[in-house]
């Protein structure tokens, strides 16, 4: 893979899927920054290498936004709304205005490239997980943001709608990516969530792409790049 020459701040960083975030951008030796509610969090998961590389904030807080951007050439937005913590803010609260401020902070900060991980589903409002907050129609308004600002000459985007996120080591299974909210149900292990968000950074046919994506069948992988290259991929 085409290395990337820039920092990447990870908003998310301590969750499931930001952590393995972390973990590939370190296998590439791509440098980055942490975006996280709690430092100590942080400091268990990745150890004390990564005390400098640390902004503690809330995307709910534009100064600490603010505070964050300024380390980043790219975001990779690993953030969800909790539906099932009735002390935690809403889905409308971090999947819809939270990725929205993020998303024009980084703009404005004159970031070239934002990767959000949303998840499968987003465009279907009858959707049993909108039961919960309207979770998936959130993703989908924090979505369209990122897409409205980072289209534009200059900038781009990336957005993964990930199936069920599962547990499990990266590169072992072939994968269906797709357009068009297609793919009404599948798993996909978090590693290669991550692996593609990271790839996205240097892979010019994943810029300016909404995609869906699922595992398919077991079989070692070594890159997922080629993926991007399919015919299919001519819907942005």
């Amino acid at each position: 893979m085409k290395s990337f020459n820039g920092t990447v701040l990870v908003v998310g960083a301590t969750g499931r899927t930001g952590v393995w975030v972390v973990k590939r951008l370190q296998h590439y030796k791509i440098d980055f920054h942490l975006f996280v509610r709690s430092g100590n969090k942080a400091l268990e998961l990745f150890g004390p290498e990564v005390v400098d590389k640390l902004t503690i904030g809330s995307i709910e807080h534009p100064d600490e936004i603010k505070a964050a951007i300024g380390h980043a050439a790219a975001v990779i937005c690993a953030i969800g709304g909790s539906v099932t913590d009735p002390k935690a803010p809403p889905p409308s609260a971090i999947d819809r205005d939270g990725v929205k401020r993020l998303a024009l902070i980084a703009k404005e900060s004159g970031v070239k490239h934002f990767i959000l991980i949303s998840s499968l589903g987003v465009t279907k409002p009858d959707h049993p997980l909108n039961k919960y907050g309207q979770v998936l129609t959130m993703k989908l308004e924090g979505e369209n943001e990122v897409r409205r600002l980072f289209s534009e000459q200059g900038y781009s985007y990336t957005i993964l709608r990930p199936g069920g996120l599962i547990d499990g080591p990266p590169l072992k299974h072939t994968l269906l990516f797709d357009t068009g909210d297609k793919i009404s149900t599948g798993v996909i292990d978090r590693s290669d969530v991550a692996e593609v968000a990271v790839i996205s950074l240097s892979t010019p046919e994943a810029h300016n792409l909404s995609f869906e994506l699922i595992q398919s069948n077991e079989a070692e992988q070594s890159t997922l790049t080629p993926y991007f290259k399919q015919k299919e991929f001519t819907t942005k």
